[in-house]
C-alpha cells in the first residue's frame, strides 16, 4: 500500500480538496501540522528521493521566505501588541501571524503537490482520467502525444546542432548556443509539423475516431486507494481542529 499505486485521480482530487480546504485556514498551526504531516506520510507509503524532493522545494523555499518578508515589511498595521520595529514600520503580533502563517502555507501546498507529483505516472494517470473521470479520449491521446514530443524535439534539436557544426558553425561557448537558437527555430517548426502529420496519420491509420474504446491497461479503485485518501484527510482534520481550537 503505497502513494504510487494508489488511484491517481482520486489522489487528486483529494490533495486538491485538502489544498482548497487549506486556502481558508488562516492559523499557523493547520499549515504546519499538514505539511510535517505529509513528510510523515511520504516517509511511510512513498518511495521518493529525498534528495531530489529537495531540489525540487528550493524555490518554494525562497518563495515562503519571500512572503514571509513581504508580509511583515508591506503588510497592513494589524492589531495587537508592537513587536519590533521594521525599517520604520510597527510589526504586530497580528503581522507575524499572519507572515507565518502565509509561509507555512506555501510550503504546505508545495508539499502536497509534490506528493502527488513524484507518486504518480503520467500514463496512469491519463489512463484514470479516462476511465474514472470519463476523459475524452481524443483530449488524452492528445496529451499521450504531447509527452511524446518532448524527447523527439530534444533528439532534433541535437540533430540540427551537428548539422551546422558540420557545416563550419562554431558554436564554443553556451552564449554561442543561445545566440544560435533562432537560427533553428524554422527548421525545427518544420520538422515538428511533419512529425505531428505522420502521428495523425498513423493513429487513424490504425482506427482512433475519438469515440470511447476499450483500454488494455486498467487503472482500478481499490480499498487500499481509499486508506490512503482516508489518511490524508484524517490529516487535514486533526491539523484543522489543532488550528481552530
Amino acid at each position: 500500500m503505497t502513494f504510487h499505486e494508489m488511484n491517481p485521480t482520486l489522489k487528486f482530487l483529494t490533495v486538491t480538496c485538502l489544498m482548497f480546504g487549506l486556502a481558508f485556514m488562516y492559523n499557523p498551526w493547520t499549515p504546519l501540522l499538514v505539511f510535517t504531516g505529509t513528510l510523515l506520510l511520504q516517509t511511510l507509503f512513498a518511495d521518493v528521493s529525498w534528495r531530489r524532493w529537495g531540489l525540487f522545494m528550493i524555490p518554494f523555499l525562497l518563495t515562503a521566505i519571500g512572503t514571509l518578508w513581504t508580509t511583515l515589511v508591506f503588510g497592513r498595521e494589524a492589531g495587537g501588541a508592537v513587536v519590533f520595529t521594521l525599517f520604520g514600520n510597527d510589526v504586530t503580533e497580528e503581522n507575524v501571524r499572519l507572515a507565518v502563517t502565509l509561509a507555512l502555507r506555501v510550503l504546505a501546498f508545495t508539499a502536497l503537490s509534490l506528493l502527488f507529483t513524484l507518486t504518480t505516472d503520467p500514463k496512469r494517470f491519463v489512463y484514470s482520467l479516462m476511465q474514472q473521470g470519463k476523459l475524452s479520449p481524443k483530449i488524452a491521446y492528445s496529451v499521450f502525444v504531447g509527452f511524446r514530443f518532448f524527447p523527439i524535439l530534444k533528439s532534433e534539436l541535437i540533430q540540427l546542432y551537428e548539422t551546422h557544426a558540420l557545416r563550419g558553425v562554431r558554436l564554443e561557448t553556451r552564449l554561442d548556443h543561445v545566440r544560435h537558437v533562432p537560427k533553428l527555430l524554422i527548421p525545427l517548426l518544420a520538422g515538428s509539423i511533419r512529425q505531428a502529420e505522420r502521428i495523425a496519420f498513423s493513429m487513424e491509420a490504425r482506427g482512433f475516431t475519438g469515440e470511447r474504446r476499450s483500454t488494455y491497461e486498467v487503472v482500478p479503485v481499490t480499498r487500499n486507494d481509499f486508506v490512503l485518501a482516508a489518511c490524508l484527510v484524517l490529516l487535514f482534520v486533526v491539523s484543522t481542529w489543532v488550528g481552530i481550537r
